[in-house]
């Protein structure tokens, strides 16, 4: 069921030290690395609530007042995987909350470690990548972005939990702290939040993004947390086990490839709509067949509030 697929690395970024392992893997030093795709079993780490039965609550940052970062537990539970990589055509934002691009010219951002160049580099490429594949749209507006590597000094790393970054209340909060003037009226039209998730240091080899088709998660599996920043209360989602859901990930993702991740849609709650749920649960994962050695993955996700049709 699971194989193994030669590892061809792209052309290296200046961007840490498993970038620079992997220019080495190029060079022919190393050529025995195996990138896992097929089928397989992977463990997934799912929300357990407070046993006090208590609101869900966690910190962005670490709390000052001695508080835990967060009230709830976890789970680890054992699930089936589809790969997608060949069949990526067959799911779509309506559908499955997540799609794939391919062959997107190489990005005018090359480092990937200064904000101000990502947003003035990177962030107009990802609004036309947007206006292009999402039927519709007519208005992009980003309001932030995440770098996630693997190294132990890392600010962040792969998320390994099942969650999904927006609930209702959070995305329609942000469109009137993002776009206070225009809020009232963007809001009676379409309106969602998508993520464009890509690696920097492709093809991906550790510490994957599994994602669960919208169209296979039940409303009561999502569960509101309060996401706590410093300033103000955000929401996102926990996800309540059900062994009904179908988890995919994309084997081998290349940094020429963008995953876009639906967190919200206003449609999937219109009488008649074709959208099944539009809201995608998402999580790195430990990958068992991961080669020993493999260099940790390094990615980016920016995340956008997109209007219309």
């Amino acid at each position: 069921m699971a194989t193994a697929a030669l590892y061809h690395p792209s052309a290296p970024h200046n961007l840490s030290q498993s970038a620079k392992t992997k220019a080495a893997y190029t060079n022919g030093t190393q050529n025995n690395i195996y990138i896992p795709h097929g089928d397989t079993i992977v463990t997934l780490n799912y929300f357990r609530p407070p046993e006090d039965g208590s609101t869900p609550w966690n910190y962005v940052e670490k709390p000052t007042d001695g508080k835990p970062q967060r009230n709830f537990g976890d789970f680890d539970v054992k699930m089936p995987i589809t790969d997608i990589r060949g069949r990526e055509s067959e799911y779509t934002l309506d559908k499955d909350a997540f799609m794939v691009v391919s062959n997107v010219p190489e990005s005018a951002e090359r480092d990937f470690t200064d904000d101000e160049s990502i947003r003035r580099n990177y962030y107009p490429e990802v609004e036309k990548l947007l206006l292009d594949h999402v039927p519709g749209s007519n208005k992009i507006f980003l309001f932030d972005h995440t770098i996630r590597r693997s190294s132990p000094n890392a600010h962040r790393a792969p998320v390994i939990r099942v969650h999904i970054d927006q609930t209702r209340k959070s995305a329609t909060a942000r469109v009137h702290q993002h776009l206070p003037e225009e809020a009232e009226e963007l809001l009676k039209g379409r309106f969602r939040i998508i993520n464009i998730w890509r690696p920097l240091n492709g093809p991906v080899q550790a510490n994957p993004l599994a994602f669960a088709s919208s169209s296979s998660l039940k409303e009561e599996d999502l569960i509101p947390i309060e996401h706590r920043y410093p300033d103000r209360t955000g929401e996102t989602a926990g996800i309540r086990f059900n062994e009904g859901q179908k988890w995919h990930y994309l084997s081998g993702m290349r940094n020429d490839e963008r995953l876009f991740l639906e967190c919200f849609d206003s449609d999937s709650s219109k009488p008649g709509t074709k959208v099944q749920g539009g809201r995608v649960p998402h999580t790195a994962f430990p990958d068992p067949r991961t080669p020993e050695g493999a260099v940790g993955r390094e990615s980016i996700e920016v995340r956008a509030l997109v209007f219309g049709p």
